[in-house]
Formats: C-alpha cells, sequence, structure tokens
C-alpha cells in the first residue's frame, strides 16, 4: 500500500520549470532515497510535500488523500514531518524542551489553563516530560537532556532533530541530507540511526541525500532527478548502475 504518491507533479517559478512531471509512489515501510546533483530539485520537492510551496501542476496523495493545498501544519498534523540540510533547533532551549516543544500536537489544554497552570496543564507538562525522555533516550541523548541544544556535539544534534520530528508522531519522516557536514563515522552512526527509526518507530522515511555509501547502504529505491525531472527510477543497486546516472550525478563527485 502506497503511503505518498505524486502524479505528474510540477511546480514553476516565473518561466523556470523546477520539477516537472513527478511521478513518485512510496510504499509504507519503505526507505527511499532522492537523489541528484545540486539544484536538481530535490529540496523544492521537499517543500511541496510538506506545503511549503503549492505546485502549479500535478497531484500529490498522502495515505490517499490530497494534499496539494493544506498549510504545513496540516500536514504535519496528517502524519509528514522533516528534518532540513541545514540543522534547525531551538539552539538557546534545552535539549529536552527542544523535543517538548514539538509536541503541540498532542497537546489540550486551554490556553488560561496554561498560563494558570491548572491541574491538566500540570498533568500534560509531566507525561510530555516523560514521553520526551524517553525519546531521547532511544536516540543515546538523555543524559545531555539539561544542555543547551547548541552545546550537542554535532552528530548529537542531527539526532535531536530527528527526536523532534518524531515528537509530531508522524507516519512519512522526510530527511534533508542527513549526513551533510558529518565525518565518516559519524555517517556510519547515522545509517544505524535511520535504521533502527524505520524499524523502532513502523516509519516509512524518503531521504535526500549526496552521500553515496549511505544512500546505498540503506535505501531501498530511488528516484533520481535532474533539472527537475527524472532522470531514472527503481531499485537501488540498478539506478546506480544506469550509465545516465553516473555521468550526471555520481560522476560529479569524481
Amino acid at each position: 500500500m502506497s503511503i505518498l504518491k505524486t502524479e505528474a507533479l510540477g511546480i514553476r517559478f516565473g518561466g523556470l520549470k523546477a520539477v516537472d512531471n513527478l511521478n513518485l509512489t512510496i510504499e509504507k515501510g519503505q526507505l527511499y532515497g532522492l537523489i541528484g546533483p545540486n539544484g536538481a530539485g530535490k529540496t523544492t520537492v521537499f517543500n511541496l510535500l510538506t506545503g511549503v510551496y503549492k505546485p502549479t501542476s500535478g497531484k500529490m496523495f498522502f495515505e490517499g488523500q490530497i494534499i496539494g493545498n493544506e498549510s504545513p501544519a496540516k500536514i504535519n498534523k496528517m502524519g509528514i514531518a522533516r528534518t532540513f540540510q541545514n540543522i534547525r533547533l531551538f539552539s538557546n532551549m534545552s535539549v529536552i524542551d527542544n523535543v517538548k516543544a514539538a509536541f503541540h500536537n498532542s497537546t489540550q489544554y486551554s490556553m488560561a489553563e496554561g498560563i494558570l497552570r491548572l491541574g491538566r496543564f500540570r498533568n500534560q507538562e509531566k507525561a510530555l516530560q516523560e514521553r520526551a525522555m524517553e525519546l531521547l533516550e532511544v536516540f543515546g541523548i538523555a543524559e545531555e537532556s539539561d544542555l543547551l541544544a547548541s552545546n550537542l556535539p554535532y552528530g548529537k544534534q542531527r539526532k535531536l532533530e530527528i527526536a523532534r520530528a518524531l515528537a509530531t508522531e508522524p507516519r512519512l519522516l522526510l530527511l534533508d541530507e542527513p549526513a551533510a557536514g558529518m565525518n565518516p563515522n559519524e555517517t556510519a552512526e547515522l545509517m544505524e540511526t535511520i535504521r533502527f527509526v524505520r524499524d523502532r518507530f513502523a516509519m516509512t522515511i524518503l531521504l535526500i541525500e549526496h552521500d553515496m555509501k549511505l544512500v546505498s547502504g540503506i535505501c531501498e529505491e530511488l528516484t533520481v532527478l535532474n533539472f527537475g525531472t527524472v532522470l531514472a527510477q527503481g531499485k537501488t543497486e540498478e539506478v546506480l548502475k544506469d550509465p545516465k546516472v553516473i555521468t550526471a550525478y555520481i560522476g560529479e563527485e569524481d
């Protein structure tokens, strides 16, 4: 059963076709990769899927429901969360408060109850604190819960960003270049983290990535974009051997 599907998806910025005729089907539980050279349109696709941009052509479906006109907040509540190439943590907040801030989909107390710190507010805050600590335990950063997010090592900041995304209880997680800026050891650990997240949380994951070792190591299927159009699509091993892909993308790395 597909969790995400696009049909002839496209967006123009003036006369520029940033994405054109994208047909993408991702099955529930898949670990799927979206790759391509810089400027190929990958992050634009993420912005379309999360409501930052509105498509100028085609359709997008999440769990069978059209999502083209919803706001980013509504799409997140529907079950799609993302991380960013440039880490976007609340750097002057504690590690645990970064995670707690993402539980907004779960809170049920009123503004007045929050301001006056009434019983329902206190009870829910206690529960959120416990849930946040559980997520931090999962990612091995519970001992740093009281640190400022900016004081975490880079690799742990990436883990915190993923933990915060998971706090919104998504069913589809979009990871935008999660290995950017990481050394080989951090990248290897990230690969295990992504696999763990998929299995532990029964998650479907779509990721953008330039690190071919990571892509070939964890992605089951790939779509390759070049100048906003699909260059190749299919099983990872087959796509990475495609001469067009080697010329347009992998060859660029040499």
